[in-house]
């Protein structure tokens, strides 16, 4: 199908996005049908960072996963890993593999929600479903899975969408959708309904990755297991727990190989226009699940950096190469800073300022806007020859029938973070048999360390939506500057000094918009992101620029 295009000229603002985390404007203009030009802005303040000064290192992780509502343990993990760096301490093996397998449960349970709770309904039209003949959409969903599926069940599906709409509401998809059909929308009734099926699982499906989390990590969110020096979970040494980890992964990798991965090819083969738009040109990943924490280049996924699209000339990542920008930002300054010597200094001027625009940074690497997150991984992972990353690319660019250029785009974001669930998912289970027989013969999570009296670290995390990096210095055992750089920062942050814009600003232009009264084009690319602007923002007085200070009785 080609995409609609109107002939509009003029703005168009989306302020809320929703269905992200936390609150964020898109100012665009738009040329005869398409998007000439376009404006992130983080609506709230982040004062994280001053909220942290002064206190002991070890609480950090308590207040920073509270950024996020829905991933806090890589807040966690990346302040501990920053104040491990600064004492300069070796965690037990134990402690490592407990990590990553807290991890790799936060990624499925990430994409899984990102999918189907956040981004499905962009491309999926729920009230379509409702023509559907659920004997022929049984048929089809059989046919793209191994899973077989019963014309009983979409139609109790159907039944229960029926009641939504005939209520005059559409209960959990309230909110979520554009009424009354839109021309950009185009699957099939059949696979509508289908997709409306897999959004109600995916609900229950999430709930169990969440629970895998908690198994080892003690609750879900905020878990509270991490320790400076590894680990406090012994009760994750025992074989109960660790069948049941497995058990509740087994059923996120069923879903993820069963559901997820078809939805997405046959959602993506309706929508393989989408693959001409969105794109970016330099990507950058920290790397995941380590053997040696401190060790970037230990890691399963390995780092690195990718300028202007050139696949075949991978650099290493230089954390040195990150600085902040804040030229159009609402903060004190012009000066671009590397994080170790970050001011976070708010300055509000007016909302509907385009020279200052944004309570988020602008952060670059060698001065350039980078894209992070799964996309990011997955090219650097797949020109690096990693084997499963290349075989499951490999197969979802056959399936689609696109070439790897697809992959520079809204549809091709999408995929990847398909493809990086799926690569996961198989490899958390070789994962769990490595940590249940090195339990067996070692039961040490945790080494002793102290606070050094003065240090510095930086903990790198490469979280489900991206590069997620903490940077911590301490003096006189205290916290004497601390700063949080979060993949939606990097993602969707605003213009640098040299007027470059961010990679979501970028990727909005030339995306053509069929009616710019529901601008479902705009969500599509921004959604393909994972928004989480409540990383990058907390809470100001926009009269006086004071910042709000709440104590909680």
């Amino acid at each position: 199908m080609a995409t609609p295009q109107s002939t509009y000229t003029g703005r168009v603002v989306v302020d809320p996005v929703t269905r992200i985390e936390g609150h964020l404007r898109i100012n665009v203009e738009v040329e005869q049908g398409k998007i000439k030009n376009a404006w992130s802005t983080a609506t709230l303040f982040r004062g994280l960072e001053t909220i942290l000064k002064g206190r002991d290192p070890r609480d950090a992780q308590h207040f920073t996963q509270r950024t996020c509502g829905v991933c806090t343990y890589t807040h966690a993990l990346a302040s501990t890993r920053a104040v491990e760096m600064a004492v300069g301490v070796d965690i037990p093996k134990n402690a490592t593999l407990i990590r990553n397998l807290v991890l790799a449960a936060l990624y499925l349970h990430d994409h899984i929600v990102h999918f189907y709770t956040l981004h499905a309904l962009d491309f999926v039209d729920i009230t379509s479903a409702l023509q559907a003949d659920p004997a022929k959409a049984a048929q089809i969903a059989s046919n793209i899975s191994a899973r077989q599926t019963k014309a009983a069940d979409l139609k109790a599906v159907q039944d229960k969408l029926k009641g939504f709409v005939e209520s005059g509401q559409l209960g959990p998809f309230a909110g979520a959708y554009f009424l009354g059909g839109h021309p950009a929308y185009c699957l099939s009734p059949e696979l509508n309904l289908i997709g409306t099926a897999h959004y109600l699982e995916a609900l229950r499906v999430q709930a169990r990755c969440a629970r895998a989390i908690a198994a080892f990590g003690g609750k879900n969110p905020h878990p509270q297991f991490l320790v400076m020096g590894g680990v406090s979970s012994y009760e994750s040494l025992t074989k109960a727990r660790i069948d049941e980890f497995r058990g509740l992964i087994k059923e996120a990798k069923d879903f993820v190989e069963q559901v997820y991965l078809p939805d997405l090819l046959a959602i993506g083969a309706e929508y393989k226009d989408w693959t001409a738009f969105g794109g970016t040109s330099n990507f950058m990943t920290f790397g995941e699940f380590p053997t040696n924490e401190r060790d970037l280049n230990s890691r399963w996924l390995k780092p690195g950096i990718i300028l202007n699209r050139k696949l075949d000339a991978i650099q290493p990542f230089v954390p040195e190469n990150i600085q902040e920008h804040v030229r159009h930002s609402w903060f004190n300054g012009d000066k671009a800073q590397h994080p170790y010597n970050g001011e976070t200094e708010p300055k509000f001027t007016k909302q509907d300022d385009l020279d200052r625009y944004s309570w988020s940074k602008a952060p670059r690497y060698q001065g350039e806007p980078m894209e992070t997150g799964p996309l990011a991984q997955m090219l650097i992972s797949y020109q690096q020859g990693h084997p499963e990353v290349k075989k499951g690319i490999d197969a979802v660019l056959k399936a689609l029938g696109v070439g790897p250029e697809a992959l520079f785009s809204t549809l091709g974001r999408t995929a990847a973070r398909a493809v990086q669930a799926a690569v996961l998912a198989g490899q958390t289970g070789q994962w769990i048999d490595e940590f249940a027989a090195n339990a067996q013969k070692d039961n040490k999570v945790a080494v002793d360390c102290e606070v050094p009296n003065a240090g510095e670290g930086v903990g790198f995390v490469n979280a489900p939506r991206g590069g997620l990096s903490h940077w911590i210095r301490i003096k006189g055992q205290a916290i004497e500057n601390f700063q949080l750089v979060v993949p939606s920062t990097w993602n969707l942050g605003p213009r640098c000094a040299a007027d470059k814009p961010g990679p979501l600003e970028t990727a909005l232009l030339g995306t053509p918009i069929a009616d710019p009264k529901r601008p479902v084009e705009i969500l599509r690319t921004v959604h393909s992101f994972d928004p989480c602007m409540a990383c990058a923002v907390h809470v100001i007085d926009p009269q006086s620029n004071e910042e709000r200070v709440f104590k909680v009785l």
